[in-house]
């Protein structure tokens, strides 16, 4: 049954998570769901800070990756530097594309790549997009983590390595976005009284805030004091790997690189005019979505499944 999921994949489509947790747990859901212990070249397109680092934790732990969210980079870099000598000392490799290009020409890069695979080593490559034009060869498995994470099976008719990358380059903005939107929501919250939110879930351009009760406050005054700190045009930045800065107000958070800068480019933000009860989880939910398209009616379902922030 793996076999048979591994051979026939043609594309997985995630919700991106937007906490430690939840993308580490979910690297180690696509290991076992979609590698093969045969597989040697691994590809991962998609902006910095989109947690790719984070999914690859997940997905091989232990492995030491060349890089980090702190921005610590080791050098030389183990695979060039066991490609030079013509002797590799490890079972897989990592190594960060556009990082290696400052000091490395990209076909150097293909080469080591191509040295390390014949010799049957696994070679796991972020911005994966960089180096495939020097490479001549597509990665066994592709993933883009963008607003949403695409696990794919690439063949000799694609997808292309660009084409991923155009999707998630373009739909990180709305993770973003909703991001800040979420935690300004919950910010909000807790100013008029709630407890902090501590489940999350996922929609498309959009969150949802799960609460053990339903809350006795007025969405309408909740989304016109979030539209307020949006037009106060105050900037994000992450304080601390548990906090983000929202202007001078420091607020906790899972994943406080995944952010935009200003609460102004936050665009279209809309707060669900009602409390949806989940009788399952016995939960009650807000939710809100980001972006230029009207607010989706009762009838759209707008929930894309729970995933609770762990």
């Amino acid at each position: 049954m793996t076999m048979f999921v591994h051979e026939h994949l043609m594309q997985a489509v995630y919700f991106a998570p937007r906490g430690r947790k939840r993308l580490l747990f979910l690297g180690t859901n696509i290991q076992q769901r979609y590698l093969s212990p045969e597989d040697k070249l691994i590809g991962f397109v998609g902006d910095a800070g989109a947690g790719k680092s984070l999914l690859i934790r997940g997905m091989f732990p232990g492995l030491e990756l060349t890089n980090d969210d702190d921005g610590i980079n080791i050098r030389p870099l183990p695979l060039m530097e066991d490609a030079d000598r013509d002797h590799f000392r490890c079972h897989t490799y990592h190594l960060d594309v556009r990082f290696e290009s400052a000091f490395t020409q990209p076909w150097q890069i293909a080469e080591a790549i191509q040295k390390a695979i014949a010799r049957g080593r696994r070679v796991i490559v972020e911005h994966f997009d960089l180096v495939y034009p020097h490479l001549g060869t597509n990665a066994e498995v592709l993933i883009g983590v963008g607003e949403e994470v695409i696990v794919t099976r690439p063949t000799v008719f694609g997808p292309e390595p660009q084409s991923i990358a155009d999707i998630v380059f373009d739909s990180i903005k709305f993770r973003r976005m909703a991001h800040s939107a979420e935690d300004i929501t919950s910010m909000i919250l807790e100013e008029m009284g709630l407890e902090k939110p501590e489940v999350h879930s996922d929609i498309k351009h959009g969150f949802v805030l799960e609460l053990p009760e339903k809350p006795d406050i007025d969405l309408d005054l909740v989304e016109q004091r979030v539209l307020d700190l949006i037009k106060a045009d105050l900037p994000i930045c992450s304080a601390d790997d548990e906090h983000i800065r929202v202007g001078e107000m420091m607020y906790p958070c899972t994943g406080p690189r995944i952010h935009i800068r200003r609460t102004s480019e936050i665009k279209g933000f809309q707060l669900l005019k009602e409390f949806r009860f989940d009788p399952i989880a016995r939960l009650y939910t807000i939710a809100g979505i980001v972006g230029e398209a009207a607010m989706p009616s009762r009838s759209i379902d707008l929930f894309g499944g729970r995933d609770q922030n762990l």
